[in-house]
């Protein structure tokens, strides 16, 4: 083959194999600097960029590649004879590859204690450069980006030269890779304050999304839709769930999974269920495995949970799937199921099964799975904020009322805050023995919430005596305290600071039930 190959990359994986194979196929190579150096000693013939262009590299590497040289031989079209002329004028060569990947710009800013230095270092000049000759002048040059290009890319070239489909794919994935890289600067360098202390909200918010699929339809049927995920999902997110069955998901399936993904993975000290319907959970609760906590939360509201999603942070057995199948089910979710468990389901063909592994936790919202920022799209425009990612211990907990709650109270508490945070404004759970007993939606007014859901445990007669109930915000009036009082609840949770909070006090105190505040709202909307 007379072809001519730049290889000019900062992450060197796998680039030894692919450049052998590329000289066995009797493309030249041609280099720069550290890449030139690995490559001559694996025994490599090589040519530097510098002797190629008769051009040293200078300013400590900055410029080495910009030179007409360089992209003369990538930029210049075959097909037009003026362009080929004017390269034989000034002996210049074709490029027919390139392979380059960019100085690790990403990585070094996450790097705690990144200071603007070594920001400013790791922004590629040249590398961008060339990649944006090549993918320009596609047809004439192939551009790989990525290690993972490598194989497919070998394996044309071998049965004789890249097809128009593959250069103009690389050429795509190049200038996607170019506007990340560039996103990327944009957001870290637009975020540094005059102190030069780093914001979380920069001066341009970037957005660097790949798509997954396109799905069937929107929110409704006369609405298109499409599922992007980050550039780096976090580990255990939704977007990294593996379907092991059943048709395709929805829009509304997709929306209605992550909201019981991200309820069921904060459960971590037992196994727990999280059924969802609509986007709000309709049945949570816990157990020593997964059918008692299935059965548990499906008894909350077993209307509701028809035709739900159901999610699990625990293995699926044969047992938990044999009382599943039994409901119509959208989709259903577990970081694993056995094999028993998935032989249950092949005669519900259409049940969307999803594997998701659980996240690693830890002390980050990517360790947890979790955004780190949420986004609301507004009239051209757009709402940024941190995403709700606080969990309440303990500790948290501030006992405002004469009668101090019981270790089990405590229990049922923070229970039912978990499902609270879950639940769209205003919201209000009654909750015992580690599930779900009655849950009030959406509503205007926190009252009619604390009516609903104390109408729908009695339509599953579940009895609310001796019941905790969490409000994601505070009672302003002592009313809504009663409703929920009268209907069995002996202990309350809420996050406090309304300017009558003293009144609402006051009256649980004449009522004889706990009040705790959290210190912490969960408005969800």
């Amino acid at each position: 083959m007379d072809m001519k190959a730049l290889i000019s990359v900062s992450d060197k994986t796998g680039i030894v194999e692919f450049a052998r194979a590329l000289h066995a196929l009797g493309i030249k190579l041609l280099s720069t600097g550290g890449t030139a150096k690995l490559l001559a000693d694996a025994g490599l013939p090589v040519t530097e960029v510098a002797d190629h262009t008769g051009f040293p590299e200078m300013l400590d590497g900055r410029v080495k590649t910009l030179h007409p040289a360089i992209h003369g031989g990538l930029l210049a079209r075959r097909d037009l004879p003026e362009h080929m002329a004017a390269l034989k004028a000034h002996a210049i060569d074709t490029i027919d590859l390139l392979i380059v990947n960019l100085y690790p710009f990403e990585a070094t800013v996450a790097q705690t204690g990144c200071t603007l230095e070594d920001a400013i270092e790791n922004i590629d000049i040249g590398g961008p450069a060339m990649v944006r000759s090549a993918a320009k002048n596609w047809k004439d040059v192939g551009v790989l980006t990525d290690a993972s290009q490598y194989a497919g890319v070998l394996e044309e070239l071998k049965a004789g030269e890249l097809s128009d489909a593959t250069r103009f794919a690389l050429a795509v994935a190049a200038f996607n890779r170019i506007s990340q890289y560039d996103g990327a600067i944009s957001d870290y360098l637009s975020g540094i304050q005059a102190d030069g202390a780093h914001s979380l909200f920069p001066g341009q918010a970037n957005g660097r999304f790949i798509k997954v699929q396109d799905l069937r339809y929107g929110e409704n049927s006369h609405q298109q839709a499409a599922l992007y995920r980050d550039l780096y999902p976090a580990p255990g997110s939704l977007v990294t769930a593996m379907q092991l069955q059943g048709k395709e998901l929805s829009y509304n399936n997709i929306a209605d999974a992550d909201a019981a993904w991200e309820c069921v993975k904060s459960f971590t000290e037992s196994a727990a269920c999280v059924i969802v319907k609509h986007a709000n959970p309709c049945g949570v609760a816990v157990g020593a495995n997964a059918l008692e906590a299935y059965s548990k939360a499906f008894k909350t509201d077993p209307t509701s949970a028809f035709g739900g999603i159901i999610a699990l942070n625990c293995t699926l057995d044969e047992a938990a799937a044999q009382q599943i199948v039994k409901q119509f089910v959208e989709v259903l979710m577990a970081p694993a199921f056995t094999p028993a468990a998935l032989e249950v389901f092949k005669t519900k063909v259409n049940v969307r099964i999803l594997q998701v592994a659980l996240p690693p936790g830890g002390d980050t919202a990517w360790k947890q799975g979790r955004n780190l920022m949420d986004v609301k799209r507004v009239g051209s425009g757009m709402l940024m904020q941190t995403a709700d990612n606080h969990e309440l211990v303990l500790a948290d907990l501030k006992v405002v009322s004469k009668l101090q709650p019981t270790p089990a109270q405590l229990q049922d508490l923070l229970f039912a805050w978990k499902v609270a945070k879950y639940v769209k404004s205003n919201a209000i759970v009654f909750c015992g023995d580690g599930m779900t007993l009655g849950v009030g939606a959406g509503q205007m007014s926190r009252i009619d919430s604390a009516r609903i859901a104390s109408i729908k445990a009695a339509n599953a007669s579940l009895d609310l005596q001796g019941s905790a109930v969490a409000s994601d915000a505070f009672f302003p009036f002592r009313d809504g305290l009663d409703v929920v009082v009268d209907v069995g609840a002996t202990c309350v949770i809420q996050p406090g600071g309304s300017m009558r909070d003293e009144e609402v006090i006051a009256a649980a105190d004449e009522r004889g039930v706990v009040m705790v505040l959290s210190g912490v709202r969960h408005f969800r909307h």
